[in-house]
């Protein structure tokens, strides 16, 4: 398994070749999608608006999605791929073309998680939590995956009360960092959310999450992690979702450059939501296109090459549909991005006593559908 060199996102630039590097970049838009919302899901609200798809039905509809731009598939172990349907997911990818990126370990699901996966305080459901993330990554090793996201969705509290911070913490790091020693060589990009289902989860916003890659980097042992670790690559990275940041109330752009300024990116994970509330896995672009617009500005300024993962909830409408609009977003938002002055934008930046509100002028016309319709804009050059 290559590890994907993520060390270039830590490229510090001045001025003249961060412009430099604006002017040559484009991000590369390859798309990937989760199976797990391919099938209709129902909630403790409603049943579900459609009839359960086996996995076979849904990557029958992911292919048809192939010359859409779908480029690479992701999937939960052992619910959506095990050691038993491994090879109908190697025909898959061998015959649309279409990638498996990432072996997600099922941390949160079972009731013998109902007090937390490699947090629980009880030995034999935190060793079963173990010995499936080894699992995850054994096959994320053996199918030549990028990464295996890791989302500790039960794991956390609802009353703080009495409640031994640090243990919990350290348990899930050392859990991780066990099963990382096992399969050495396996990237983890990890994937922060401050809530739901849990009053509060671990490690819920981007800082924390750049606090458990150091952690558990210092607990690795074996040889091969460590020589990766001291050729400068990061082991234990992220994997942000759009909704999760916005649901902690953090600013989309500032959220991701922290860890791209650490080479931590390893993936990203696309939907549109509003700040706080429940987690909605809307379409991208649906809601608060500007966050979209800006996010994908600092994507591009630090060299971003890794997949834009969808992660949504298409309720009430075919999952297709839903996957080609969000595609679709994304490459309206990356088209607007490339259109525009980088040369002023950075100027304004640097220079910001001399152009005031010039920015906010000079995107409501690069959002405008006619801007030839309003007054024109100086430059502030």
């Amino acid at each position: 398994m290559a590890l994907v060199d993520l060390r270039t996102q830590a490229t510090r630039r001045d001025p003249q070749q961060l412009l430099a590097h604006l002017n040559s970049f484009e991000l590369d838009l390859k798309f990937s999608a989760g199976i797990w919302y391919f099938s209709p899901g129902g909630s403790r609200f409603h049943e579900r608006y459609g009839d359960e798809l086996t996995i076979e039905q849904r990557l029958e509809i992911a292919a048809g999605l192939a010359d859409y731009g779908l480029a690479a598939m992701e999937a939960h172990y052992p619910n959506e791929i095990n050691e038993d349907n491994v090879e109908l997911w190697r025909a898959f990818s061998r015959d649309t073309g279409i990638r498996l990126l990432t072996v997600i370990p099922l941390l949160f699901w079972d009731q013998q998680f109902e007090f937390g996966s490699l947090s629980n305080p009880m030995d034999a459901p935190r060793k079963v939590a173990i010995a499936r993330t080894k699992g995850a990554l054994q096959l994320n090793k053996e199918l030549d995956t990028d990464f295996a996201v890791v989302w500790p969705g039960i794991d956390g509290y609802e009353n703080p009360f009495g409640v031994d911070f640090t243990a919990m913490r350290d348990r899930f790091a050392e859990g991780l960092a066990e099963a990382m020693d096992a399969v050495p060589g396996v990237r983890i990009a990890f994937e922060p959310k401050p809530y739901e289902p849990r009053g509060r989860i671990l490690f819920g916003t981007t800082p924390e999450g750049l606090l458990l890659g150091k952690h558990v980097e210092s607990l690795l042992t074996t040889n091969e992690n460590r020589r990766l670790l001291d050729d400068g690559h990061r082991l234990c990275c992220m994997n942000p979702e759009v909704g999760h940041v916005l649901m902690g109330f953090e600013d989309l752009a500032y959220a991701f450059s922290w860890p791209l300024s650490e080479g931590r990116l390893a993936h990203t994970h696309w939907n549109s939501q509003p700040l706080g509330n429940y987690d909605q896995d809307l379409n991208v672009g649906a809601i608060s296109p500007e966050q979209l617009e800006a996010l994908v500005y600092t994507l591009t300024m630090y060299g971003y090459t890794g997949y834009f993962g969808i992660d949504i909830n298409p309720e009430r409408m075919p999952v297709d549909t839903a996957l080609r609009i969000s595609m679709d977003a994304i490459r309206a938002a990356n088209d607007r991005v490339n259109d525009m002055d980088h040369e002023a934008i950075l100027f304004s930046q640097q220079q910001p006593e001399q152009c005031r509100g010039w920015l906010e002028a000079y995107l409501v016309r690069a959002r405008a559908a006619h801007p030839d319709r309003l007054p024109e804009l100086k430059r502030p050059l």
